[in-house]
Parts: structure tokens; C-alpha cells; sequence
């Protein structure tokens, strides 16, 4: 059994299937949820629960957090029983939810005021990724915290690099999510198009499937529209709030401002549900 003692904070649809895989590695997990009903499946499995941040953090030798954005990170780290308020040194602090790169740099220098190291890192990959432990991390902060803190994240990923200083994880993270939402763009626009001109959507994916620009993604997003099934892995809400995040750094280019429009515009009426769900806007 490893004798670190984990605390987790955040049992959203990624959240708590990451939590589990470092229960079933044989880790001490401590959980905290603001509802406390996604608590109750980790209890089953062995994990413990804290009543706040503070208690967590203070009961723990990690914290990780998943989360939505950055004013639940704002909550989670300042509220009045946040991880801030225990008052405690030599944690390590991993925030793997995609927020903007300022947000990891204050949050930085607050966990280094009290003696703690912080790592922002976000992850690449959805829900099935996460029930595997086939994520992509992508990390910014300290070498040394982040070698410490390999053997956590590999029970998490097939892959955990070390990207540069605090906040350079979450520069890659909204790279990559940019690509996500443009290329999920591209393939609902390839869909509608094949079909207004009398090819079915199950052929054109077929076409697109066994050519040069097959991906998994474009296979579980293909097959997504097929069973006209928008339930969401990745919601247009959040891939909304990743673009205007990647906006604030500086994207500003032709396709993603488009992707930035489109989704903006679907959100509205298809907000909680996939990604892909763009398709209907597009239609």
C-alpha cells in the first residue's frame, strides 16, 4: 500500500474516476465535494471524507483538484475553510483543472508564501481516458515537485511532462482544447455539408474513418452523431469558457475566433450537452 496520503477535491465527471484510480493503486484518499452525494460511491470504495479544504489539506500530504474554473478555484483555495486558510507547509498542491495561466501564478506564490508547491495539471483526454488512466498530463511549477509527484500522476495518465514554469500546463492545456474545438467544428461542418448534398452522414464517416484523417477522436465524436447521442463528455459550456480563457492569452486567429462564434451561438440551446452537439447549430 503507498503511505502517501492523498486528498481530493472535486468528483465531477472526471474527477471522480481519476480519484478512483488512485484508490484502487492502494493510496489513502481523502475526498471533499461541496455535493455531498458524489461522496457517498468513493466512501464505498475505501476513501475518507473531509468536511472542508482546510481539513483536507491539513489531514493529507497531496491535494489535487478538479474542478470547473477559475472562480471555483478562487472558492476553493480563499474561502473562509479554504485550503489557504489551514495555514499549513510542505503540501503539495496539483491543480488539474483547466484554468487560465494567472490564476496558477497567484495561487503559485500564495502556496510558496506558506511553504507549500503548487503544480497546475490540466489533462488531456475525457471521461473513458480517465476510467483507464490513459490521460495526457501536461505540467507547470517546480522540476523537483514535479518529479515527486510522477509516481502519483502515472497512476492517473499514460503520460505526465513536465512543460515549463507555473502556468505553462495550462498554456498547453488551451492550446490543445483550441484544436479540440476547431477540429470538432471542421467535422460536424464536413458532416452537414456531405448530407444537404445527398451523402448520409454514415457513409461520409466511414470515408473519413478508414482514410488519412482518421483519429479516435473523430471516431467517438462521428459515432456521437450517428446515435444522435449528445450526452455530454466534454460540454459546449466548457469548451466555451476554454476558448475565451485561450482568448485572454492571445488566440486571436482566423479559426479561432470562428470556433469561438459558433460555439458561443450553440451554447445557448445545447450548452449542457457534447461538444459535438455544435453539429446542430452547423445544421
Amino acid at each position: 500500500m503507498n503511505t502517501t496520503k492523498i486528498g481530493w477535491i472535486g468528483l465531477g465527471l472526471m474527477g471522480a474516476p481519476m480519484s478512483q484510480q488512485l484508490i484502487k493503486a492502494g493510496y489513502p484518499v481523502t475526498v471533499y465535494n461541496r455535493s455531498k452525494d458524489k461522496e457517498a460511491a468513493l466512501k464505498e470504495q475505501g476513501a475518507q471524507t473531509a468536511a472542508t479544504p482546510a481539513q483536507l489539506v491539513t489531514q493529507t500530504d497531496v491535494a489535487i483538484i478538479m474542478v470547473t474554473d477559475d472562480q471555483a478555484i478562487n472558492d476553493i483555495f480563499h474561502g473562509e475553510q479554504g485550503l489557504l486558510a489551514a495555514g499549513v507547509s510542505g503540501k503539495t498542491i496539483i491543480n488539474m483543472s483547466t484554468v487560465s495561466p494567472a490564476i496558477s501564478k497567484a495561487i503559485a506564490e500564495a502556496c510558496t508564501a506558506q511553504g507549500n508547491h503548487y503544480l497546475d495539471a490540466p489533462v488531456s483526454g475525457s471521461v473513458k481516458q480517465a476510467e483507464t488512466a490513459q490521460l495526457v498530463i501536461m505540467v507547470g511549477g517546480d522540476k523537483t515537485a514535479f518529479e515527486n509527484a510522477e509516481p502519483i500522476l502515472g497512476k492517473l495518465g499514460k503520460m505526465a511532462i513536465n512543460v515549463g514554469e507555473t502556468g505553462a500546463g495550462n498554456v498547453a492545456k488551451l492550446a490543445i482544447n483550441s484544436l479540440l474545438a476547431i477540429h470538432a467544428q471542421g467535422l460536424a461542418e464536413a458532416v452537414v455539408l456531405a448530407q444537404k448534398n445527398g451523402i448520409a452522414p454514415e457513409i461520409l464517416l466511414d470515408l473519413l474513418n478508414n482514410g488519412a484523417l482518421a483519429n479516435p477522436f473523430m471516431k467517438i465524436k462521428g459515432d456521437a452523431i450517428l446515435a444522435d447521442n449528445y450526452k455530454p463528455a466534454f460540454s459546449l459550456n466548457n469548451i466555451v469558457k476554454d476558448l475565451k480563457l485561450a482568448t485572454d492569452i492571445g488566440l486571436s486567429s482566423p479559426l479561432g475566433r470562428a470556433a469561438l462564434s459558433t460555439y458561443q451561438a450553440a451554447q445557448s440551446e445545447f450548452g449542457e450537452e457534447d461538444i459535438i452537439a455544435v453539429v446542430k447549430q452547423i445544421a
